[in-house]
């Protein structure tokens, strides 16, 4: 459901945003423990369903990224759209998660990697068009949001899209899932990466109505721009 588990340090010039440093917090859940014995109550079988109804009528081009995939039904959904050329990445911490999603026929040229989206490679810095956000930020402790912010913008293109789907209030006393306000994603997304749209999905899964909050960002040209000169 997550995606925290160690791999390579991310590096960058000094002065831009990779030199950042991300101190690590440890995660309460044990993410590959419970999909061994299957106590997986967010896995629905299916790729959300405001995912699917964003994809009827919007286009996902160019290279995808979606952090904590679990077995990978997102994936697979956004991958399905071969037509106009997509590239799906899933990443997760938790291997029998991705050996669930491998175990799936390929919907297109969809890869799993297994990873921690705080600490990924260089390599993938500035290399995806599309984040698809859904399971991952409601599973990370909430004092690692910063973080989660800074790691979606280094892997996003200057001009590259954020698509997620936060859960305002996911009906628990006690977290993972965690829910948020609108004020509070404001508060940790802009204006790096700039709200272009925002809605209630029509449709949910059961249970989940009213309760999830649909957003369209997109990751300042400008600001990285002038980052990159004043470093």
């Amino acid at each position: 459901m997550n995606a925290n588990i160690s791999s390579a340090s991310p590096s960058g010039p000094a002065g831009s945003e990779s030199n950042q440093v991300i101190h690590p917090i440890a995660d309460p859940v044990n993410w590959e423990a419970r999909y061994v014995i299957g106590d997986t109550p967010w896995d629905k079988g299916c790729a959300a369903p405001p995912l699917t109804e964003f994809l009827a009528i919007h286009p996902v081009t160019g290279r995808v990224l979606v952090p904590g995939c679990g077995p990978g039904h997102d994936v697979r959904a956004i991958s399905s759209q071969t037509a106009r050329g997509v590239e799906v990445t899933g990443l997760d911490l938790s291997e029998t998660a991705l050996r669930i999603a491998r175990g799936f026929s390929p919907a297109g040229s969809e890869t799993y990697e297994l990873g921690d989206l705080f600490q990924l490679p260089a390599a993938w810095e500035g290399r995806f068009d599309w984040v698809f956000e859904h399971t991952c930020f409601c599973a990370i402790p909430p004092e690692r949001r910063a973080d989660y912010v800074l790691a979606i913008s280094r892997v996003l293109k200057p001009g590259g899209n954020y698509l997620a789907i936060f859960f305002l209030d996911p009906g628990v006393e006690k977290g993972p899932p965690h829910g948020v306000t609108r004020e509070e994603i404001s508060g940790l997304f802009d204006p790096d990466l700039e709200l272009l749209e925002e809605w209630i999905p029509e449709k949910a899964f059961a249970g989940r109505e009213g309760q999830e909050l649909c957003q369209i960002r997109r990751k300042a040209v400008e600001a990285v721009r002038l980052k990159t000169e004043g470093c």
